[in-house]
């Protein structure tokens, strides 16, 4: 029964937290719309999501918001230094083939999600069967020690997080 009323429950206050981020003021009338979206709009997209992803470790997500945040913090300091001191010709931007262990859908949108959010680095397509993500990096010396670094400290975060 608590199935019916709420399938993504993680989904339903997502949903509703961000409606009262939108609104960015506390109102009852906005917590009541809000939570009547979180419950709605689940309910009502719940057969685009035949298969619910399953977390292995719930724990693990706090972790890992809290290495994103941290990176995308040193990557804006990074990125700005890149813009105001350093000469495009000495720019080395690359493409980067990030081979995926990863196979549940969640946990690649993850993994897309945070690389995007991080300055200076752009998901810009996946493989077809899921094997591969392919990223651009804004000034990139070292390339397969940026995808060791994206596999390590994002990839293995969230193998351990999802099932």
């Amino acid at each position: 029964m608590i199935r019916r009323i709420l399938p993504h429950p993680l989904l339903s206050l997502f949903v509703a937290l961000i409606w009262m981020l939108l609104v960015n003021r506390f109102a009852w009338g906005s917590l009541v719309f809000a939570l009547a979206l979180g419950l709605i709009i689940p309910i009502v997209t719940e057969s685009y999501w035949p298969d619910r992803a399953r977390i292995r470790n719930p724990l693990g997500i706090a972790g890992y918001i809290a290495i994103v945040l941290h990176d995308i913090i040193k990557a804006n300091i990074d990125v700005a230094k890149i813009v105001l001191f350093k000469p495009s010709r000495e720019l080395q931007p690359a493409w980067l083939v990030v081979p995926l262990d990863i196979t549940t859908p969640e946990a690649i949108a993850v993994l897309m999600g945070t690389i995007t959010l991080t300055p200076g680095t752009v998901s810009c397509d996946l493989a077809e069967d899921g094997s591969a993500l392919l990223v651009h990096a804004l000034h990139c010396p070292d390339p397969q020690d940026a995808i060791d670094e994206m596999k390590t400290r994002y990839e293995a975060r969230l193998k351990e997080i999802f099932l």
